[in-house]
């Protein structure tokens, strides 16, 4: 679990591809001392397992189903986003976030406004439901909040169901790598957890055992 409160910016420095899987070395600015193998690591907000690591860097397996639901970041040169997962005893500074991309946004359009930067970002259209205004959204990893949003129950009439805005401010811009965001940048989203949650539990608050049961 993961609070996307991004630690540090790393690099790709390597892949290797493996019958359509691939092997990722990442660099971070700083490599931590007391990596374990086997921990979790939020690479632009996809939890990846270190499988190998050294006083530069460590070394992730992507699946090609995890290349096929993820924005196209695994190249060499590549800069990332990385958060390791949360201790009980941290501060929880951002929201719950699981590191399971539930699909891949594109940024729109990209405004400088005086302190701060405007994003507008078109979701997977399935997640337009778990869009909210000042709700929680992770993107690339790192917690924002969507400022407006479109659709019913939205506060921009002029967006899509899909599409929603965000205010960046320098420090975030500073730490991450969304400085290098621009129009047709494509992004990891991941919806609240809570939003998930609660739609499931409506869904299934009628259903019974017997529901499931195949009649010959």
């Amino acid at each position: 679990m993961f609070t996307g409160i991004i630690e540090q910016v790393g690099v790709i420095a390597r892949t290797t591809e493996n019958e359509g899987n691939l092997t990722v070395t990442i660099q971070p600015t700083r490599m931590w001392d007391d990596v374990q193998l086997g921990e979790s690591i939020a690479v632009n907000g996809t939890c990846l397992t270190v499988t190998t690591w050294d006083a530069a860097g460590f070394t992730v397996d992507l699946s090609r189903e995890t290349l096929a639901k993820t924005a196209p970041h695994w190249h060499g040169g590549a800069r990332v986003n990385l958060e390791r997962a949360m201790t009980a005893g941290a501060r929880f500074g951002g929201h719950v976030v699981s590191g399971h991309v539930d699909g891949v946004g594109e940024i729109l359009r990209v405004d400088a406004r005086p302190g701060a930067y405007t994003m507008t970002v078109r979701a997977a259209p399935h997640l337009a439901r778990y869009l909210v205004p000042k709700g929680s959204i992770t993107v690339d990893g790192v917690s924002l909040t969507v400022v407006d949003a479109g659709g019913p129950a939205g506060s921009r009439p002029e967006l899509r169901p899909d599409e929603f805005t965000l205010w960046l401010v320098p420090h975030t811009l500073e730490v991450t790598t969304l400085h290098t965001w621009a129009a047709g940048t494509r992004v990891n989203l991941e919806a609240d957890q809570m939003a998930k949650y609660v739609e499931r539990l409506i869904l299934m608050r009628d259903w019974t055992p017997d529901a499931a049961r195949v009649t010959p």
